[in-house]
């Protein structure tokens, strides 16, 4: 079994997690990897992008309203010709339990 690097508690209280709602999604065939386009609202922070890698369980049509949890704090990457402005966390898509306001910040 492979051993990971153990982190510390202020290293894992730098990750900024926020909920956001998808609000807008598009195929992205330039992706070297299946992926969707996803524009999410978080809030004070404004709309946001993401490239996530779900397609293989998710159709475009229903992530639209989906409130989702997004590293706000990680630096841009650029995929192709999209930049992936926030990560979308998730084997799946992680999600609140219940709705909460766009932004808030996982406590």
């Amino acid at each position: 079994m492979q051993r990971l690097p153990e982190i510390a508690w202020d290293d894992f209280e730098k990750i900024e997690l926020r909920a956001g709602t998808v609000v807008r999604t598009e195929e992205f065939p330039e992706a070297r990897k299946p992926s969707y386009k996803l524009w999410i609202d978080l809030g004070e922070l404004g709309i946001k992008t993401s490239s996530a890698q779900i397609t293989r369980h998710y159709a475009r049509e229903e992530l639209v309203g989906r409130q989702v949890l997004c590293v706000v704090n990680f630096k841009p990457k650029q995929i192709a010709n999209f930049s992936s402005e926030v990560l979308t966390t998730g084997f799946v898509l992680a999600q609140p339990e219940r709705k909460v306001p766009n932004g808030s910040r996982l406590a």
